[in-house]
């Protein structure tokens, strides 16, 4: 018979079914702040009257969604 703890199994069990969890919570988190704070700074360069080309707007704006949607749909079950 095995003597492993029940809640230490369904953590390994858990843990065994999405490895790395917390470290891609921690990357979305970081990727998603640097997203929000490069479209501050395009904003403020727009406000300014500078030129931007609309692709890195574009691609700014789109990476504002993804991001925090990634961290959001890899939240805990449990939670």
């Amino acid at each position: 018979m095995s003597k492993i703890d029940p809640e230490l199994k369904k953590k390994l069990l858990r843990e065994s079914q999405s490895p790395f969890k917390g470290l891609r919570r921690i990357l979305w988190l970081a990727f998603s702040g640097s997203a929000f704070l490069g479209l501050l700074i395009m904003l403020s360069k727009i406000a300014s009257g500078s030129e931007l080309q609309q692709n890195n707007l574009l691609i700014q704006v789109v990476s504002c969604i993804v991001f925090p949607s990634l961290l959001y749909l890899d939240r805990n079950k449990d939670e």
